[in-house]
């Protein structure tokens, strides 16, 4: 509301995109969000968003600022989870967990107090401290039966971490659990139940395909077996009709001589006649001398 007319909608527009692409191509959503920066940087969203879209192309440092700045001009502290993710991908775990003990914290609702817990244990994780990222998940919300959007990822990190520090039952019973919650498959809560089962899946398309190429193969060497045994019985054929024709022609051949043996004298070309006469005109017979 505080731009132009004009100047809003072309914002509202890149926003718009980087809402659509943020999921589907980051690097394309990136690129939105730094249009409506250049546009108008002094509007607390269009900061938001650049620094989602900062974050989801793992660009943490560029992300962190944008999310300083939205929470300067704000006054909230919605994004303070987020902010002490990016201190996490930035390689500070131990800024995360300072963050996670801020009065701040006590400021969010609850999906953001959850948030800040997968944030806190996922530090401890980056640490090396397996238990203690368990520790850190144990909460009413993970104990609850009730599910919100934010359950099938609490269960999840919490089974992840559990299987990290080496417990592989209680593991296997939370994915299961975080399947049951996952209604909008958030997370591959199935995939880590079969891995943990032993099961693997496999791909009958891609068998498929694997086995045509070589099912065509074999067809065509059959089809070139064919063409060879026909060709071969061609070339036989061949050969005997050659045969033939050659022991008719030595036949022919034969004829004619005994022929001219009893027949007509053979022709004598003299030296008046010029045999080379008719390259002058090439359908014109070189003159005989029949005389004698």
């Amino acid at each position: 509301m505080s731009l132009p007319k004009t100047l809003a909608e072309d914002v509202a527009r890149n926003l718009v995109m980087v809402a659509r692409l943020l999921d589907e191509d980051a690097d394309l959503a990136y690129g939105y969000s730094r249009v409506a920066l250049r546009l108008a940087s002094r509007v607390a969203a269009v900061r938001e968003a650049a620094g989602f879209a900062s974050y989801a192309t793992e660009r943490y440092a560029e992300a962190l600022a944008e999310f300083r700045a939205c929470r300067r001009m704000t006054g909230t502290v919605d994004l303070w989870p987020v902010m002490a993710d990016c201190e996490r991908g930035m390689g500070r775990p131990e800024r995360a967990l300072e963050m996670a003990g801020a009065s701040e914290v006590h400021k969010l609702d609850r999906a953001g107090q959850v948030e800040m817990r997968l944030v806190a244990a996922g530090a401890r994780r980056d640490m090396g401290q397996n238990d203690a990222a368990v520790v850190t998940l144990q909460s009413p919300e993970l104990a609850s039966n009730a599910v919100h959007p934010w359950t099938a990822r609490l269960r999840y990190a919490y089974a992840d971490a559990l299987l990290a520090a080496g417990r592989e039952d209680e593991a296997r019973e939370w994915f299961a659990k975080s399947l049951e919650a996952d209604q909008s498959g958030s997370t591959d809560a199935s995939d880590r139940l079969a891995q943990l089962d032993g099961v693997a899946f496999v791909d009958a398309l891609d068998d498929a395909d694997d086995e045509q190429p070589a099912a065509v193969e074999a067809a065509a060497e059959d089809r070139d077996g064919v063409a060879d045994g026909v060709d071969g019985g061609n070339a036989a054929e061949d050969e005997v009709t050659e045969a033939a024709e050659g022991e008719a022609g030595d036949d022919e051949g034969r004829k004619d001589r005994e022929a001219g043996d009893a027949g007509e004298p053979d022709v004598d070309l003299t030296d008046e006649a010029d045999p080379t006469a008719f390259l002058d005109d090439p359908f014109k017979e070189p003159s005989k001398n029949t005389e004698g």
